[in-house]
Formats: structure tokens, sequence, C-alpha cells
């Protein structure tokens, strides 16, 4: 029984900070939330630091049990989209860290976490881009876009539209790279 408490006072957390952000992360707010008394909190997290930590550690688990899928994926569109949207809230949990990667451990685990999301995207990515044959170019607009991604990614429009949309705005820009800039 005490590990499915810490689990629901984990996914609480972790859907919290997806939302929120640190900012978020009170635990009179998550009480509320899962049902649980404060000193419930304290009993499994001595402090929020230590919760903080398994938040982390839990969001580097999924992002490499997405990696997983992307990589038996057959295509980027629909099927990487697809996973990506069933792992909206693991998306949104990496945009938090991003917004506050001046705190060293989120910046931290955001590259870990990416790392592996982005070496399963990678062929995927640079095959839509037609750049199957530049993987370091495919890459290189892969982090740039990565960026713009999450500056732009919201709750609200992490949809499935949108995503093809954002996709066919990049394919665009680089169409017209190649074209100005021919080989």
């Amino acid at each position: 029984m005490t590990k499915e408490n810490q689990k629901v006072w984990i996914q609480a957390g972790y859907e919290t900070f997806a939302k929120e952000g640190i900012s978020g992360l009170k635990v009179e707010a998550l009480a509320r939330k899962t049902g649980k008394s404060k000193s419930s909190f304290y009993h499994y997290f001595a402090d929020m630091e230590v919760f903080t930590q398994l938040l982390l550690q839990q969001h580097r688990q999924n992002a490499k049990v997405i990696a997983g899928k992307m990589k038996i994926c057959k295509n980027m569109i629909p099927d990487m989209l697809h996973i990506l949207l069933e792992a909206k809230q693991d998306v949104l949990f990496n945009r938090q860290l991003r917004i506050n990667r001046h705190i060293p451990e989120f910046n931290n685990c955001f590259r870990k976490a990416h790392q592996p999301v982005e070496e399963a995207l990678l062929p995927f990515w640079a095959n839509t881009l037609g750049l199957t044959d530049k993987k370091y170019l495919a890459r290189m607009i892969l982090n740039l876009t990565v960026e713009n991604f999450y500056l732009r990614v919201t709750e609200n429009t992490f949809t499935y539209n949108w995503l093809t949309d954002y996709i066919d705005e990049i394919r665009v820009m680089v169409a017209e790279m190649r074209k100005d800039f021919p080989e």
C-alpha cells in the first residue's frame, strides 16, 4: 500500500508540474488534489526537494518508454504524432523543464529526457524534411525546432492538427532554404 500511496502523490505532482511548473508544487495543493493529508506527503517524501527529484526521475523513465515506442514507428505522420499526443503530459512536463532551464537539475533532466527521444525521432525527422543524406543538418534543424516548439506549444494547442501544421511549416521553410541555397 505504501508504494501505491507514493504513486498517487507522484502522479499528482507530475500532472501539476506539467501544467503549472515549479510554482504549482505546493504540499497543501497536492494534498487537496490527492485527498491525502499533508503529513502523508512528509511521511513519504522528507521534503519538496526529495519529491521533485522523484518527479524528475519519473520523467526520465517516461522519456525512455516514449523513445522505445518511437523506435518502432513506421513513419512520422501519423504514427510518431500519435505517440507524442499520447505523451502529452510528458511533453508539457518537458516544456516546464525547458522554461525553467536556469535551474541546473531541470536543465540536466531536460537534456537526459530529450536525448533518447531525439535519437528515436531523428531518422523520421530527416526523412520528413528530405534530409536523409544530411543527418547533421536535420539534427540542427530539429534542435532549433524543439526550442521554438516549446515556446509555442500549450495544453490547448497541442493537437494532431496543430502538430501537422507545425511540421508542414518546418517542411516549407526547409524546402525554401534548399531553393535559395542549392548545393
